[in-house]
C-alpha cells in the first residue's frame, strides 16, 4: 500500500485512524475515517493509519489488505508506515509490567458469574486488590482506579459532544482472562507512540475515553484532544457494525463519500 504514503511537512496536529480487521469498512467506517482525515488536513496535519488486530478470534482473513484497498479506493492518503497491533505485544507487556510494579494494575481471576454472585451488578466490586490470586496463571490484569470523593469534579471537553466526566466507576481489564491485551492498554500507547495529539472518533467509544484518561496519567502520557462524532444506526436503530451487519461499502465512491459528508452536516457540492 505504498501508494498511500504521504511524505510532507507536519504542524502539531497528528490524527489516525484505527478499523479493526473483523470485515470491510462499512458506512459507520467510512463516517469516522472522513471525520479523522478532514480534520485532519484542515489543521495542515498528519493522518495515520493503525490496524487494531489484537482479538484473533473475531478477525477476518485478508480484511487488513482489503481495509487499505479500500481506503485507497476512497481516496484517502495516509502519512508513514501503517502500524498493527499484533506486532506489538512485547512493547505492550513491558508496560504492563510497569503498571503492576507501580501498584497502578493488578491481577484478577474473578468470573463474571462471580461477580454477579458476589454483587449482583456488571460493575467489578475489586474483590481480587484485597484478595489477590495465588498465581498469575489464567488471570487477568485490571488498571487500579483510585477512588475519589467528587467524581463529578472530574471531566474533560471534547470538541463536538462538549464537558463530559472523566470518572471511571470500576477497575478495568488491560489483559484478558483468554490471554489477549485489552483494547484500552493497546490504544493509549499506540496513541503516544506515534505521537497522536488529536482523536477523532464515532461517539461509541465516548465511554471509552475516562478509561483512557486514567491510563494516560498512570503512564505520565500527554493528554489527547477529542472529538467524538454521532454514529449512524440502521433501521432498528441499531448502531452500523458488522455485528448489526452492516453492508460493506462498494466499488463507487463517490455517492458515498457525498452521502458521508452530509451525515456529518458539510454541504458537498455537486456537480
Amino acid at each position: 500500500m505504498a501508494g498511500s504514503r504521504r511524505p510532507r511537512a507536519f504542524m502539531t496536529y497528528t490524527g489516525r485512524f484505527a478499523p479493526s480487521p473483523t470485515g470491510p469498512l462499512h458506512f459507520g467506517s467510512l463516517l469516522a475515517a472522513l471525520a479523522s482525515y478532514l480534520d485532519a488536513r484542515h489543521h495542515n496535519g498528519q493522518w495515520l493509519v493503525r490496524i487494531e488486530d489484537l482479538d484473533p478470534p473475531r478477525e477476518a482473513a485478508g480484511a487488513s489488505d482489503a481495509i487499505l484497498r479500500c481506503l485507497e479506493n476512497f481516496g484517502f492518503e495516509w502519512d508513514g508506515e501503517v502500524i498493527y497491533q499484533s506486532q506489538r505485544h512485547e512493547y505492550y507487556r513491558e508496560h504492563l509490567q510497569l503498571l503492576i510494579a507501580g501498584q497502578n494494575a493488578y491481577y484478577c481471576n474473578c468470573s463474571r458469574q462471580q461477580l454477579r454472585q458476589r454483587s449482583g451488578s456488571h460493575l467489578y466490586d475489586g474483590y481480587c486488590l484485597t484478595h489477590p490470586p495465588a498465581g498469575s496463571e489464567g488471570c487477568a490484569i485490571r488498571c487500579r482506579v483510585p477512588a475519589t470523593a467528587n467524581p463529578e469534579n472530574a471531566t474533560f471537553s471534547d470538541r463536538i459532544q462538549g464537558l463530559q466526566l472523566a470518572y471511571c466507576s470500576e477497575d478495568f481489564v488491560l489483559f484478558r482472562r483468554d490471554g489477549f491485551f485489552a483494547y484500552q492498554l493497546a490504544v493509549v500507547l499506540d496513541d503516544a507512540v506515534q505521537k497522536i495529539t488529536h482523536v477523532v472518533r464515532g461517539s461509541d467509544l465516548l465511554d471509552s475515553t475516562p478509561k483512557q484518561l486514567q491510563l494516560q496519567q498512570r503512564l505520565n502520557l500527554p493528554d489527547l484532544s477529542y472529538a467524538h462524532i454521532p454514529v449512524a444506526a440502521n433501521d432498528q436503530g441499531q448502531k452500523l457494525s458488522k455485528q448489526t451487519f452492516a453492508r460493506a461499502l462498494d466499488d463507487e465512491p463517490v455517492p458515498q463519500l457525498l452521502a458521508a459528508l452530509e451525515f456529518l452536516g458539510q454541504q458537498p457540492l455537486q456537480h
